[in-house]
């Protein structure tokens, strides 16, 4: 049974998904060490990574329940060492930290709230979310691929694309809210949780 729970999480999506997490490290290294480039390339790969997992999830159905509780968590990991790394260097960048930030506590404490106190599954990654990573991405990435690599910045661009990127923030955690209240308040089986279960299903794997 464990070979086979194995050789089931052992697949593409997964790797790439752990290969996100390792490649924090070295961004947060070399962007510190102002080796702009080469962290700005380690970013793009990054970034490459989260959208192929889940492309290559969804059309060898490669599905897995680790795959789908460390996807969000890595890109949670990877968004909050981006902004607080960037905020540092240009703190213009520090309203975007701070709406990142209470994004994702309050979804954390929602979602922490579900199991412990509702015995309930929270929903999984929406493409609202997705979006908002993609433009979290862009934007940052523009921003100091601008300012790092080619000395150029623009104050005005700065703000639009920051501006973008706190307002896809907001509306994804507003669509996350109401998913969340919807499960909450669901008779539907498919979101219960059965802790017990769970853990009794881990002992005889």
């Amino acid at each position: 049974m464990k070979k086979q729970n194995w050789n089931k999480n052992f697949n593409v999506p997964n790797t790439l998904t752990l290969i996100r997490c390792f490649l924090i490290i070295p961004f947060v290294y070399y962007f510190m060490n102002d080796r702009y480039l080469i962290a700005f390339i380690i970013l793009a790969v990054s970034g490459i990574t989260d959208m192929l997992d889940g492309l290559i999830a969804r059309k060898f159905h490669q599905f897995t329940e680790l795959g789908e509780m460390l996807d969000p968590l890595f890109d949670k990991l990877t968004q909050a060492s981006v902004a607080v790394c960037f905020s540092i260097k240009e703190p213009i960048l520090i309203p975007v930290l701070a709406v990142f930030i209470v994004k994702e506590v309050l979804m954390i404490t929602g979602a922490v709230i579900l199991i412990s106190k509702n015995k309930k599954k929270p929903g999984g990654s929406k493409w609202y979310g997705k979006l908002a990573t993609v433009l979290f991405y862009v934007s940052f990435g523009i921003i100091f691929g601008l300012k790092c690599i080619w000395n150029y910045e623009n104050i005005k661009l700065s703000i639009i694309l920051l501006s973008i990127t706190a307002a896809a923030m907001i509306y994804a955690l507003v669509r996350y809210a109401k998913v969340y209240f919807m499960i909450m308040h669901s008779d539907d089986p498919k979101y219960n949780l059965d802790i017990q279960e769970v853990m009794d299903k881990k002992k005889k794997a």
